[in-house]
């Protein structure tokens, strides 16, 4: 083991801040929340349909149980990926404001690894080969969100359905794009829903309510491209999901139905410091994670709904 392997420690206030972070543009995790897992490599059990079957469940006197043929066939292999990202403090700038520098170095890095797994979810459940056949549309310009002559709600009711109609469960969460969103506002079908009351602008919150949707998420997060164009991580384009409700008592695992869940190695993230050359504090931000879809017929992707 190395002198500086040796010299790393664990901060553990450090990592309760990166723990408790959050941003709050970032909203993947909804669509694709945490499940710990103890290894880095493996197989999870995909979502399959045994809760939906009928059974003969009568039973004769004295005659054997009804058995349940378990269905444990069908499983994702998944692999974690490592990330990490640190951040130097010289030791005059240490000698300044040692805890605020701290603090601003751990969420710079931490940040910095939540834009990169908002990215990598987005990309994933923007995918149209993610979704199966009758889970997706790709708007034609009669029924952009752009143009006003649309019917955007049928739409939505449509998706809906469809995703009712594989798993018996309406979906629960909506991630939109912020183009998406900003067409919803000023369409005609929207605006005409809210004229008879006292609300004169439409609102997230306004907007799940009409969609009849139990949370609505809008994904207003940027990255930044090699040539330092911005660019909107999410799309025109509108993911509705059914996702298991996360409880306080039972944490949440990959048995329970879902579209997707952010695998995590249990433990993560962690921040550790180390020192260079004896005048240059790294503080530095690991997580250990991979996105997976485990039950596309539960999601549905509403694409390029705007012109």
């Amino acid at each position: 083991m190395s002198t500086q392997a040796l010299r790393r420690i664990v901060d553990p206030v450090l990592t309760n801040i990166a723990r408790g972070y959050s941003n709050s543009e970032h909203v993947g995790l909804n669509l694709a929340p945490i499940v710990p897992v103890t290894k880095e490599g493996g197989k999870i059990p995909q979502f399959t349909k045994e809760s939906f079957k009928v059974y003969n469940t009568e039973r004769a006197i004295r005659a054997k149980s009804n058995r349940i043929s378990p269905d444990i066939h069908t499983s994702i292999d998944y692999v974690l990926t490592e990330h990490d990202l640190e951040y130097p403090l010289d030791y005059r700038e240490i000698e300044e404001d040692i805890s605020n520098l701290r603090l601003h170095a751990t969420q710079v890095v931490t940040d910095g690894i939540s834009l990169r797994m908002e990215k990598m979810i987005a990309d994933l459940v923007q995918n149209l080969s993610t979704f199966p056949s009758g889970n997706k549309v790709t708007l034609g310009s009669a029924d952009k969100f752009t143009n006003t002559s649309s019917n955007p709600v049928a739409v939505f009711e449509t998706a809906k359905e469809a995703i009712r109609g594989k798993i018996a469960k309406r979906p629960n969460v909506c991630v939109m794009g912020a183009s998406a969103y900003n067409a919803l506002k000023v369409h005609p079908a929207i605006l005409d829903k809210i004229k008879y009351t006292q609300n004169a602008v439409i609102t997230k919150e306004l907007l799940r309510q009409l969609l009849d949707l139990e949370s609505l998420f809008v994904g207003d997060a940027v990255f930044a491209s090699d040539d330092d164009t911005f660019q909107d991580i999410w799309g025109d384009n509108v993911v509705l999901a059914f996702v298991s409700k996360a409880n306080s008592d039972i944490p949440r695992n990959y048995f329970e139905p879902a579209f997707a869940y952010t695998l995590r190695k249990k433990n993560n993230p962690f921040v550790d410091t180390y020192t260079e050359g004896g005048k240059i504090e790294i503080i530095r931000n690991t997580d250990n994670f991979v996105a997976k879809i485990v039950g596309s017929e539960a999601g549905y992707l509403i694409n390029d709904t705007n012109i």
